[in-house]
């Protein structure tokens, strides 16, 4: 291969830094409308509050994130078999706008009924347009790389998390100080602001996309039209699950879908993890704020600013792991491995976390800084377990069902959030309204994903990977 040819394969493509531009600026107009939610809900009515209870909050907030991660499968579905990823990002951005500008007239509303009617309507919008370009913006990074270029796909989906964390670092700082500053109305409007501008970057990049056509262009067909059929089809003695599929699909497409069911083994356990991840935006601010705030470097820190922690240590630690430690320990960095690595440091993140709430209940007045710790180890399982379940569901998914699989990646954290949404309701106590955040309930959570992270060592054991790169750990 000629000097220059070989360059070009081990380059990034240009159009790269408007995809990683385009998700900078909506992760930081999403994480900074979260960032000050749990305050929102709960914080006092003459303050520009909802004044709800602890409970009340967490479901508010985590049956959102549901809806927010429940909506790929929508997306997928538009994007594979309609317009495309690059029409779907474009045009569904504009109701993330839409959402955006409700919840900034949060202030025009007189009444909590009218206030809670714009802050349901506005994570509608919300978690339509974020949930509906989610599966699209990820597996659109890997479309823009030529097969000979997958080698790459690591460090290229590592600069697309950080990108995302370099977004939502200063969301958490900004936007909390905003609010403080200016009202919630300003707060929720900047967010809209820099949605406008992520969907602005990412047009600027059109003329240099590599664009996928959507299945009806390729007549090819999708995962649950192959799946239901051999389902569902008449089977004859000796003919296995998908050989019924035969009379009416390509061996392509059969070979395509096939290659989707051994990654939802692997994603069926998952959700646990992501039960914990997520109540960092809920259940831990509210733990931090019966903390005591400090101030450093002329900043209040308090529960709210303390979400900066996670981005701030993810930028750090994603070059690190990438870089620095995945190529010395080869084939113990295979992507399986790593997720189970992570599911067990998310466990013994919650000691920690309850460690902390038993000596606040005791009545001791903690700094908030002391959840840098909690942050610290549950940031290097999300380093593990996100950034990698990215990277496992694009190279190990057939190019047409890469959306799809995105899609279902993306429901994990769905049902991750809809578990913590039960468990508050199974546990429901009438006399204590803030059980959610109790030493008892983040034990619970703790012994919960380590028996997960159990079972999904055993299936990281087992799987048998479609790219064998994969499974060395390159």
């Amino acid at each position: 291969m000629s000097s220059p040819a070989k360059s070009a394969i081990e380059r990034w493509p240009r159009q790269i830094k408007f995809i990683v531009g385009n998700e900078a600026c909506e992760r930081f107009s999403y994480y900074g409308m979260r960032s000050i939610l749990a305050g929102y809900i709960t914080g006092a009515v003459l303050k520009g509050g909802l004044g709800q209870d602890a409970d009340t909050s967490t479901e508010i907030i985590h049956l959102f994130v549901f809806a927010n991660y429940f909506m790929p499968l929508f997306g997928a579905w538009l994007s594979d078999k309609i317009i495309g990823r690059y029409h779907t990002i474009l045009w569904v951005s504009l109701f993330y706008c839409a959402g955006h500008g409700v919840l900034a007239c949060s202030d025009l509303a007189g009444t909590v009924h009218g206030k809670l009617l714009l802050l349901y309507t506005g994570m509608a919008l919300i978690a339509f347009g974020s949930g509906g370009i989610k599966p699209c913006v990820s597996a659109f990074v890997g479309d823009q790389f030529k097969p000979e270029q997958s080698h790459l796909l690591q460090k290229a989906y590592g600069a697309f998390y950080w990108a995302i964390n370099l977004g939502s670092f200063f969301s958490f700082l900004v936007i909390p100080w905003i609010k403080d500053r200016h009202g919630y109305s300003l707060a929720f409007g900047v967010p809209g602001i820099f949605m406008a501008i992520a969907t602005f970057i990412f047009w600027l990049g059109t003329k240099h996309y590599v664009r996928v056509p959507p299945n009806r262009e390729t007549k090819s067909a999708g995962f649950f039209k192959v799946f239901w059929h051999a389902l569902a089809g008449k089977r004859v003695s000796g003919q296995s699950f998908w050989d019924v599929a035969r009379d009416r699909f390509s061996e392509k497409e059969i070979d395509a879908a096939k290659s989707v069911l051994p990654i939802l083994l692997v994603f069926a356990l998952i959700p646990p993890f992501w039960s914990l991840f997520d109540q960092s935006n809920s259940t831990w601010v509210l733990q931090g704020e019966k903390m005591v705030p400090t101030r450093i470097l002329g900043l209040d820190i308090g529960a709210e600013q303390m979400q900066s922690m996670n981005p701030l240590i993810v930028m750090i630690l994603v070059p690190l792991f990438t870089l620095g430690i995945y190529p010395r320990i080869g084939r113990f960095a295979s992507p399986l491995r790593r997720m189970s690595y992570g599911m067990f440091l998310a466990s013994g993140s919650y000691l920690v976390v309850a460690a902390l709430q038993r000596q606040i209940e005791a009545g001791a007045q903690m700094s908030v800084l002391w959840q840098t710790v909690p942050y610290l180890i549950l940031t290097a399982a999300e380093v593990l377990v996100s950034t990698t379940g990215l990277e496992f569901a694009f190279r190990e998914a057939a190019p047409e069902m890469k959306s799809i699989v995105m899609s279902f990646w993306l429901l994990t954290i769905a049902f991750g959030d809809l578990l913590v949404v039960a468990v508050t309701q199974l546990f429901a106590n009438a006399s204590d309204h803030a059980a959610s955040v109790s030493t008892n309930r983040f034990l619970l959570y703790a012994g919960m994903t380590f028996g997960v992270a159990i079972l999904f060592s055993l299936v990281a054991m087992f799987y048998k990977y479609r790219d064998e790169a994969a499974a060395r750990g390159k």
